[in-house]
């Protein structure tokens, strides 16, 4: 382990033990009504820099923007990625940014930190219950109402919704609605997640497609890359691309390439290449169907409105699966490659 890693690992546990009693929800509820005649002061803490983190907070700001005139939304993260990702909602205003690699900029860190303690908002919304940096940000900043979604009388409530309640973008929408009065909601129903391609990018992401196929087949995503134990082996991807091939003929098939420029299927398909988040979404919108490893990606392609089937192992699925009526989790360990086949074939023809 490096010398960064083992201080950050160090970092994260004294953080921790610090906020472990840090951070509770106002006992008060929100009357939404009462934001109707001035535009409402809220601030999302997410202190995290991963893409599918941050683009699971688009049905929540979907959400507060559905119940409140004229939001004005600020993000505390980390990075960059936000400012991509939010760049076509209005209700965004500022974008509160930790820097990526804290130990690289102490003097800055610690900066965006103090100013915490001197913004004041109407509502703050802590994202997610076991993050401490989240718990802390959420009591710096001066609130007449904060969601932190610690509190166990709230988290008592939304156990009705069962597994949907565990969905990182559906459950501080849970939260909010149990604190609001003055306002109506469909229950049960919620925002999909959405990166708001705009008509542009949609239509440059379609003539990319024309340009690598030089054709106007169908086209089916794929995206083989996945961070450490969801990574599939290059033996099942191999196994699975040949089943993809004999089964949809049809079909043009595009593998997304990760960052890191690696295939593995070894590049044996027509392959996209990108740094830019909303010029990779902008590809995946114009496809048919994506299938890909839990991962950011994964996420990108629910947010681009195409159908989405992610494959996982284990309990994360209904944390992460891919959020979205047409799109679905699969366990690799419950399904075998014929089961996801069909799958895909249900979902191209429904």
């Amino acid at each position: 382990m490096k010398v960064s890693s083992k201080i950050n690992f160090i970092r994260r546990k004294l953080t921790r033990y610090l906020t472990s009693n840090i951070g509770k929800s106002s006992n008060e509820k929100i009357d939404a009504g009462k934001f109707n005649n001035r535009n409402i002061k809220i601030l999302i803490v997410r202190p995290n820099h991963r893409l599918g983190n941050l683009l699971l907070l688009t049905p929540v700001v979907k959400e507060l923007e559905d119940i409140f005139t004229n939001p004005s939304i600020d993000l505390f993260v980390k990075g960059n990625l936000s400012e991509i990702i939010f760049k076509n909602y209005d209700s965004i205003n500022k974008h509160i940014k930790l820097p990526k690699k804290p130990f690289n900029n102490l003097f800055y860190y610690f900066l965006i930190w103090t100013k915490l303690l001197f913004k004041k908002y109407d509502l703050v919304l802590n994202i997610d219950e076991f993050s401490s940096s989240g718990r802390l940000a959420s009591s710096l900043v001066n609130s007449k109402y904060k969601i932190i979604g610690n509190d166990k009388k709230w988290s008592e409530k939304s156990d009705s919704h069962s597994e949907i309640f565990k969905h990182m973008a559906i459950k501080p929408i849970v939260l909010i609605r149990s604190f609001l009065t003055n306002t109506s909601f469909q229950d049960g129903k919620f925002y999909s997640l959405d990166l708001k391609l705009d008509e542009k990018e949609i239509e440059n992401g379609n003539r990319e497609l024309i340009r690598i196929f030089k054709n106007n087949k169908k086209t089916i995503s794929i995206f083989t890359y996945a961070t450490g134990n969801k990574m599939l082996s290059k033996e099942w991807w191999d196994t699975y691309y040949n089943h993809l091939k004999s089964n949809f003929s049809n079909y043009n098939i595009i593998e997304i390439l990760p960052i890191e420029n690696v295939s593995q299927i070894d590049f044996k398909t027509k392959t996209y290449y990108s740094k830019n988040i909303r010029e990779i979404a902008s590809i995946i919108a114009n496809t048919d169907i994506f299938i890909g490893a839990d991962s950011g990606i994964m996420h990108l392609s629910a947010s681009s409105n195409t159908t989405t089937i992610g494959l996982f192992s284990g309990d994360f699925k209904y944390k992460y699966e891919p959020y979205g009526e047409k799109n679905i989790g699969m366990d690799k360990n419950k399904f075998s490659q014929n089961d996801i086949i069909t799958e895909m074939k249900k979902k191209l023809e429904s």
